[in-house]
């Protein structure tokens, strides 16, 4: 297998703090969120601190909708969903984020993925076909695999501040 191959650790949970502690680095002010169980930990640390802003949607359409809004106000938000939800939003995310050059990002949980299976490989396809509408749209993503990873939260802003659109990061394994 391709991680054994390359000898790619196992995917680990990022605590919730350290989390949230380089979404706050990274200068974010609100986070728009359909809640995602797969980053749960992070959602419950969110309800309980005063910034960033924690503010819920009722569907992925409209917290893409919501971020472009925050951003034209001057604010540096964070869109987080689950898988399900980037399938039920790509017309907001290319229509929106894509074509309008809105740069945000979106935090995307890959609720039941192997950790020992790099999402490409996973045989449940809500997982697996993940990352190739991403492509289709031209979308970069990074795969926040372990607290290592979490450098990867202030450079996708960068990078989406840069290309004037939307940057996914993926969150391989359940936040702890």
């Amino acid at each position: 297998d391709e991680r054994k191959a390359h000898r790619m650790p196992t995917a680990e949970a990022i605590p919730a703090q350290p989390f949230l502690d380089a979404i706050i680095a990274a200068g974010v002010t609100d986070i728009v969120a359909v809640p995602d169980t797969h980053q749960r930990s992070l959602i419950e640390l969110l309800d309980r601190v005063d910034e960033p802003r924690f503010i819920q949607a009722a569907t992925e359409d409209e917290a893409i909708a919501l971020a472009a809004g925050l951003i034209v106000g001057g604010r540096k938000p964070l869109v987080q969903i689950q898988h399900a939800g980037l399938y039920a939003c790509v017309n907001h995310l290319r229509g929106i984020a894509e074509d309008a050059r809105f740069p945000m990002v979106l935090l995307i949980g890959l609720l039941g993925r192997d950790p020992d299976l790099l999402p490409g490989e996973h045989g449940g396809s809500m997982v697996r076909l993940a990352q190739p509408p991403l492509d289709t749209f031209d979308v970069p993503h990074y795969l926040l695999d372990s607290p290592d990873d979490l450098d990867k939260i202030a450079g996708a802003f960068e990078v989406s501040e840069a290309r004037q659109g939307p940057v996914a990061l993926l969150v391989g394994v359940m936040t702890s």
